[in-house]
């Protein structure tokens, strides 16, 4: 008969953590970063929270907007409707960890707000308050635990730091696009070429002419003779206080480039100083045809389009 063997446990040399019998892993030391999907699943519980929280936090983060006299150019109802979007938007962009959508938003949403007046620190300011509201919901749900709520702000903060700089870089952008459109208004109109009757154009000029402004006045002006098919161009100076070098050649450049599309320039309103000037710098103005004011412009005009004055009976001159 084969003898029974001892059935008592057997002590092991080994610490129990580092061994376990029982086929379960040993418990992980708390505050140790956590696992890829330990993240993954601790970001879908930190989004669920504010989801379920929604309507708690989005009317104080609204309600902190308005106390802090942000985007003071909307009224209350605004301010509440457009934090129901950035708030849905903030959430998906939170869980997808994807901007595209966000910054699509952001686009749209400074689209709207820039021509009301709202300012750049405003946006920021008020991303900046979400993050603030969401991280002590935060605070509140991993209080009781120190470890895990240094986990989730460590999961939260930066995904909530790319999310601010994305929806404020995009409103910059926009801002600078406008501030660079009302530019090229001003431009513009500061420039207007103006059809005084069947191909003959008038350009005043005035303020200062810089050599930008110079290259935005010369294809202003190429597009409107060749769409009036001008043949004769005013352009008084009457309103220009100074003009050096560069923004005097390109002047001449611009009587050449008016002469190919078959249309003959005037200057008129050239200033004592302005004359001077240009005779000392060396300009070329042997193809350049000047008449003392604007009026003497026209009239010469006129006269070579072969236009004539013709008194009539009963009226006085």
């Amino acid at each position: 008969m084969r003898a029974n063997r001892s059935l008592a446990p057997v002590k092991s040399s080994r610490p129990p953590s580092a061994h376990p019998r029982d086929g379960r892993r040993a418990a992980e030391p708390r505050g140790e970063p956590p696992a890829g999907a330990s993240t993954a699943a601790l970001l879908r519980e930190i989004v669920a929270h504010l989801r379920q929280c929604r309507t708690q936090l989005r009317d104080e983060w609204a309600e902190r907007i308005i106390d802090e006299r942000l985007l003071t150019a909307m009224s209350r109802d605004e301010i509440f409707a457009e934090a129901t979007s950035v708030y849905d938007n903030y959430l998906d962009a939170l869980e997808t960890g994807t901007l595209e959508a966000l910054q699509a938003y952001a686009q749209g949403l400074s689209e709207r707000i820039i021509p009301r007046g709202v300012e750049t620190h405003e946006v920021v300011g008020i991303v900046l308050l979400l993050r603030d509201v969401l991280a002590r919901s935060l605070f509140g749900k991993y209080r009781a635990d120190f470890q895990l709520l240094n986990r989730a702000l460590d999961v939260y903060e930066p995904a909530a730091n790319r999310i601010a700089s994305t929806v404020a870089v995009g409103f910059v952008q926009e801002q600078g696009r406008v501030i660079r459109e009302q530019q090229e208004a001003i431009r513009e109109l500061s420039t207007p070429v103006l059809p005084v009757r069947e191909r003959l154009l008038i350009l005043p000029m005035i303020g200062l002419i810089d050599s930008q402004r110079a290259r935005q006045l010369t294809e202003q002006l190429l597009r409107a003779i060749r769409t009036n098919r001008a043949r004769v161009v005013v352009i008084d100076i009457t309103g220009v206080p100074a003009m050096d070098s560069n923004v005097a050649n390109h002047l001449v450049r611009t009587v050449d480039a008016s002469r190919l599309l078959g249309a003959m320039v005037i200057v008129t309103g050239l200033s004592p100083e302005i004359a001077q000037t240009l005779v000392t710098l060396g300009v070329d103005l042997s193809k350049m045809n000047t008449v003392g004011d604007l009026q003497g412009g026209i009239e010469e005009a006129e006269r070579l389009l072969g236009y004539q004055v013709v008194p009539i009976p009963g009226v006085k001159s």
